[in-house]
């Protein structure tokens, strides 16, 4: 979800220019760093027993297994919340998560009370949140949003800090600092991850939020994620201490945090009442549980490989661009096939280009993305639109998303929920079967300079075809539109249905959406 749908479900619109990177805003907090990997527990035990898998592979190639993890797509809604509450209630010492939107829904009511009861038991929690997603759409949202805060401030074992925040806490107040300091706060922390005592995580696309486990009721998202045992658990804490030790964050004042106190009683049993009346939820446990079985059955299955979690780093003059350049150097150093999902897509001209490169020296290309119909950004479609034709120029294979897709009752909705349609969110490619690449980094000029991203790099065959299959499953005609060039060089939208030769929608709205935002900056979205 973009900029121009922020916080806890309250579109806010920013209609001004975008520019470069900016001084870090707060003081520098006191240093403090994850805490080594748990000595026992689940987690250390999955650990153990994927480091034994790998061990014959190592002996076979001669090379070491030290820095080989375990894997699991999660390619649900379902599955993503499922192992989100599993690495929760089975953390024995430490939580470490950070996420863009956090929302005061069942979803992030139910993850939040985890989080609280795994910090009864003495984990240490901390969780840090884009001061983006702390503003709300309604007083009951509101006073959600302000009651999972104060349990998250008032409880000893949690620590709490935003990231670049705008200091002002009400809306107006917002909106007068995002006129007045628009350089500073258009850079976003729009990193996503949960990691459990060191051993254990999980990286993706998915935000805390009914829409990205499927159970919104209006619509839901197609979103990617990947769990991972081993090293890659401490790459992600790398990540997560680089945020929390940067000038980039605040935590709450003294006054904020003895009012949480004093409000905290109250507001957990409200929690509590709130979460028991969800029937959205109804096929996930309400408390904490063992989750030793799932954990034994996993273990064999899960797919092992190296990795490298990367990510653009807050410093004091400003957001790193590190992921942008990963992609940069590394797409064109395809071999065979490129695969690519991105929801919010705008490949300028050195995209093109690579595209072009890559077509001409064999390799296919395949990339899946939103149609303006399944699209909840349409000031994205507003500037991906132009770059159809040069991108179909070049010879790839071109997908757009269905909002009415066959895997929306399958994959993405969680039930009992249905959604009225669904849209693209996943952010993840497949690099010659050999390399999968999931995270949270969009392809335009947004997450490429602005936005702070993360990416888990993955090498794994397996991994990599069980990726490929979900991206190929995705952009099948029951699925997705596919775009091409008929005779007169004119686009044309094909499914197992109809074709088309102009761009599906759900409504006219879309279409008038689709033209107004061509005319604000392209770098904004």
């Amino acid at each position: 979800m973009r900029l121009c749908r922020l916080g806890l479900a309250l579109p806010i619109l920013i209609l001004f220019g975008c520019t470069s990177a900016v001084k870090a805003p707060f003081t520098m907090p006191q240093a403090e760093w994850a805490l080594p990997a748990a000595a026992d527990g689940v987690l250390a035990q999955v650990e153990t027993d994927v480091a034994a898998r790998a061990q014959p592979t190592s002996n076979q190639t001669g090379n070491s297994n030290e820095g080989i993890s375990g894997f699991k797509l999660l390619n649900s809604g379902e599955d993503a919340l499922k192992w989100r509450l599993a690495l929760i209630d089975s953390a024995t010492q430490s939580i470490d998560t950070q996420y863009y939107l956090y929302h005061s829904d069942s979803t992030g009511l139910l993850f939040t009370s985890r989080l609280l009861e795994a910090a009864d038991r003495g984990v240490k929690v901390r969780i840090i949140i884009d001061d983006m997603g702390t503003l709300a759409v309604s007083p009951s949202q509101a006073k959600l949003r302000d009651s999972m805060g104060a349990l998250m401030i008032a409880h000893p074992n949690i620590s709490l800090r935003l990231f670049n925040s705008s200091g002002n806490r009400s809306l107006l107040g917002r909106g007068w600092n995002f006129t007045t300091d628009f350089e500073q706060l258009n850079h976003r922390m729009h990193n996503k991850s949960l990691t459990a005592d060191n051993h254990a995580t999980i990286v993706g696309g998915r935000n805390i939020g009914d829409e990205y486990i499927g159970l919104n009721t209006h619509f839901n998202f197609r979103d990617i994620d990947v769990l991972g045992f081993g090293p890659v658990a401490r790459q992600t804490s790398s990540v997560f201490d680089a945020f929390w030790n940067s000038g980039w964050v605040i935590t709450a004042d003294p006054s904020t945090q003895t009012k949480a106190e004093g409000v905290y009683t109250t507001q957990r049993l409200a929690l509590e009442r709130e979460l028991s009346q969800s029937k959205a939820l109804e096929g996930f446990s309400l408390v904490a549980r063992s989750w030793e079985s799932e954990f034994d059955a996993l273990t064999p299955s899960l797919h092992l490989g190296p990795s490298e979690v990367l990510t653009d780093r807050p410093g004091s003059n400003g957001i790193s661009n590190e992921v942008y350049d990963w992609v940069t150097q590394n797409l064109p150093k395809v071999q065979t096939e490129l695969l690519i999902t991105n929801a919010y897509l705008i490949p300028e001209t050195q995209g093109v280009a690579v595209l072009d490169d890559l077509v001409a020296a064999g390799a296919e290309v395949t990339i899946h993305t939103n149609s303006l119909s399944s699209h909840d950004v349409p000031a994205v479609n507003s500037h991906y639109k132009v770059w159809r034709k040069p991108i179909l120029e070049s010879g790839v294979s071109l997908f757009e998303a269905r909002y009415d897709a066959s895997i929306k009752t399958s994959i993405v909705d969680t039930k009992p929920i249905s959604a009225r349609y669904m849209g693209l969110h996943s952010k993840s490619l497949v690099m010659d079967r050999r390399f999968a690449v999931i995270g949270s980094a969009n392809l335009d000029p947004r997450s490429a300079f602005l936005n702070s991203e993360m990416i888990a790099i993955i090498d794994s065959k397996s991994l990599a075809e069980e990726l490929a299959q979900a991206i190929l499953l995705d952009t099948s005609a029951a699925n997705s539109w596919e775009v091409s060039l008929n005779e007169k060089n004119k686009i044309i939208w094909s499914n197992d249905v109809e074709s088309v030769s102009r761009q599906p929608v759900r409504n006219g709205w879309q279409r008038f959406q689709d033209l107004f935002f061509m005319l604000f900056p392209k770098r904004l979205y």
